[in-house]
This record gives C-alpha cells, structure tokens and sequence, in this order.
C-alpha cells in the first residue's frame, strides 16, 4: 500500500570446550552444529547448545554423529568457526523473551528506513549489516529512481542520511517483497534486524510496527494478531490490530522479543483495526531462493528468473 495509489545458524554453531563428547549435525553448507540433540523428528532434529536450543531442518542435514561416533574424513578437517559461510540474514525459530516497545524500538528503530521514489514512498528494513533491505514490491514496481533514508541515533538525536545509489536485487510479484541494496561508495555498516518465526505466532499475541504512514517517518503501532490464516486473493496473510496505513508498506511487524514476524503490506480502507502483514516465512522462502527471483534489467516485469541447465543436458557440437 503505497502513497501513489536458511534458517539462518544464529548460534554459529559455538563449539565450546563442555561440547567436546556432544554431539554434531554436519551440515550441507559445509559448517557444523555441536550440542545435545533433544529430539530427532521426521523434517528437523532438535538440538540444545547450551543457551538456547535450535530447531535444524532436516533437508539442511549432511550427516548426525553422535556421542562417540567418528566423524567422517571430510568432516573432521570442518572448523566449525572458521569455515561457516557469511549467513545472508539471521533468523531464529525460538522467541526470545518478550520486552517492552519501547527498549525495543531504541534497539532496532534504525534498522528501519523509508523507500522514497519518484511516485511515492514505503518503508523497508535491513536484513543484514552489508545494505540488503525488504520493502514491498509494489513500493518500487516500475519505479528507476529510488532512494533510502535511514535514520541513526547521535547523541540522543536522530540524523537522518539520504542513499541513491540503490539496486534491485530481487522481486516477488505474486507474494509481494522486494530485495534491494544500498550500494552507496562510502556507505557504513548498517543495523539490522533478526528474522523470526510467523509459525510460533498464536492469535492473540501482542505485535507492533515501524514504517511511514502517511509520510510520518518514525511511526510506531500496536496491536495484536487477529488470525494467522487471513485469505486474500489465493495468499495467506496475517491479519492484525496493529494500524497499518500508506507509507507503512514494505515495514517490519515485529513480535515483542524485536524479531520481524511479517512485511506489513495492505489495510482495508473502509475499517479500521483491519491491517495485513506477509508472513516472515514467504520472506526466509524469498531470501533462501533469490537467485530464483532475480531481477532482470532485460525483462524487468518478470519475478522469476530460470537459471541455465546444467552442463550434463547440453549436447557436445558433435551431437555426442
């Protein structure tokens, strides 16, 4: 709604010295999960390590070993520390505890910004420290010329800094959510915000958001979840309390532990309280496939993007 009409490893797989006899999830991306393993389920193993427990899908699974098993060759020479790739985003499945709105807003506030275009404005948030953020794909939808104000706390103040140079990385048309990255020459590290779980959500559950209604940056909402399964148009959506006005879109709807549970996206106009969020996991889908969705500058309306067939399927000159 717009003014102009990898399970991410959050532990990181610690290996500390008290994990030494415990046991170890080989993951496919070539890192490793040390711990307790709680419970092995048909699609993910639950593993305790020792300040929090993560849940492991089990299509990310390479190989379980556990309490005095060897390891194989491969996997024995895998640092867990040093060889985990750089994780795109950060999400967990597991709440935190829950805070108050307002320490949390003073925390992640800044990773919140505005997408300002020729036509209109959205809001978005960064996902990572490196200048990726999501907004809604209709935000910028045929738009050239976009830019992202983000707003940082100095000296009790907030100092609001103005990037132009940013790129289209990926779209979703149907599900709405749009990849984009500040790619500014001198531009800093960002805050960012954790991803959470729309899953764990139970109606009822107190949320709130941060975006622009109205062009009025800064703006924060409260409400609570009025049903998880809100069908509209063949999707899912969350359906919230929380006011969700123009220039909300593309925002975060945060739970009360600070992690975003959904992209506030639309409201019906002629109610009030009738606000709609994307859930957190069609983002975690989007991010996980990007490639998937690419945007292409040849057929820029496009939200999918096929990838070249292996070199197996194409036939030598010869016809061999």
């Amino acid at each position: 709604m717009l003014l102009k009409k990898h399970f991410a490893w959050l532990a990181l797989v610690f290996c500390a010295a008290n994990f030494a006899c415990a046991d170890t999830i080989q993951l496919k991306d070539a890192a490793a999960v040390t711990g307790k393993i709680l419970a092995e389920k048909s699609d993910s193993v639950v593993v305790d390590v020792g300040y929090t427990v993560l849940v492991i899908p089990r299509s990310a699974v390479e190989k379980i070993s556990k309490v005095n098993e060897v390891l194989s060759p491969a996997a024995s020479v895998v640092s867990p520390l040093l060889n985990v790739a750089p994780q795109f985003y950060t999400a967990t499945a597991l709440a935190s505890p829950a805070r108050d709105v307002s320490s949390l807003v003073k925390q992640i506030g800044e990773a919140v910004v505005q997408v300002r275009t020729p036509e209109g404005l959205g809001s978005g948030f960064f996902i990572n420290a490196d200048g990726y953020l999501i907004t809604n794909f209709h935000v910028i939808e045929g738009e050239t010329e976009i830019s992202v104000e983000v707003y940082r706390q100095l000296d009790g103040q907030l100092d609001r800094e103005t990037y132009k140079q940013v790129k289209i990385i990926a779209i979703n048309k149907f599900h709405d959510l749009a990849l984009l990255h500040i790619e500014d020459k001198n531009a800093p590290k960002f805050k960012w915000v954790t991803l959470g779980s729309s899953d764990a959500l139970s109606v009822g559950d107190p949320v709130f958001a941060i975006g622009s209604p109205l062009g009025l940056e800064r703006t924060v909402t409260q409400g609570i979840i009025s049903t998880k399964t809100r069908e509209l148009e063949g999707e899912l959506y969350l359906q919230t309390s929380t006011q969700i006005n123009p220039g909300n879109s593309g925002g975060p709807l945060f739970n009360l532990a600070g992690e975003v549970v959904g992209v506030t996206n639309m409201k019906i106009t002629f109610g009030e309280g009738l606000g709609f969020a994307i859930p957190v996991e069609l983002v975690k889908n989007f991010l996980d496939h990007r490639d998937a969705f690419a945007y292409s500058t040849d057929n820029p309306n496009n939200p999918y993007r096929y990838l070249p067939p292996p070199n197996y399927t194409k036939q030598k000159p010869d016809g061999k």
